[in-house]
């Protein structure tokens, strides 16, 4: 798998965090995920930019295995966007550019510190949780990295430090129920799963 994106932290989050969905929720435990390729939101979101980085991610895929077929996962933040509006547009950019390899798009609906909103109660070791309620709908609320700073323990929260560290924590199943857009990614990695098993199968 190949990814597409915005931040520096998705950059030594996404992977593992990847890694943990194939294994723990669909008994994958062998994923190659190379490192995310990085650009800037504000490049990603405009026509044609998406197209030719995909298109760069696919090469990378073929020139890995040249006889399989990958998946280029894009993940961006939704920040003040409509993911439902979002994401398809952006789909069928990264589908455009991918060619014979497969493409998906999540949008972080807000933020990918959402997510960690959504497992707060399995991040009690970095969020000092104590009597304030924990949100049930993160996303219908609106909570973003602000949620997770203003509780975070210890030193000041920083995304290359401390992303990779909640993402390999924070309960899956937990974030799951919470929050559509990280449904959505596991879902996608799902399909793409299924489609590889389906691929192998046909060629033993």
């Amino acid at each position: 798998m190949q990814s597409i994106v915005e931040g520096h932290g998705e950059v030594l989050a996404l992977p593992p965090l990847v890694r943990r969905i194939c294994s723990e929720l669909f008994s994958l435990y062998h994923v190659e995920v190379a490192q995310p390729l990085r650009q800037p939101r504000t490049r990603l979101v405009r026509d044609g930019e998406l197209q030719r980085f995909a298109g760069v991610a696919a090469n990378k895929l073929r020139a890995a295995r040249p006889v399989a077929h990958g998946l280029v996962l894009v993940l961006l933040d939704g920040d003040g966007d409509r993911p439902c509006e979002l994401g398809p547009r952006l789909l069928a950019r990264a589908q455009s550019g991918s060619g014979d390899q497969a493409a998906a798009c999540v949008v972080a609906n807000l933020e990918f510190e959402t997510w960690f909103v959504a497992a707060a109660e399995s991040l009690g070791d970095y969020l000092d949780l104590g009597a304030s309620q924990i949100p049930q709908s993160p996303e219908t609320l609106r909570l973003r990295k602000k949620w997770i700073e203003d509780r975070f323990r210890g030193t000041r929260y920083s995304e290359t430090l401390d992303q990779p560290r909640l993402a390999a924590r924070m309960d899956l199943a937990l974030c799951r129920s919470r929050s559509p857009s990280f449904d959505k990614l596991c879902r996608d990695l799902e399909r793409a799963i299924a489609t590889m098993r389906t691929r192998t199968s046909g060629h033993e």
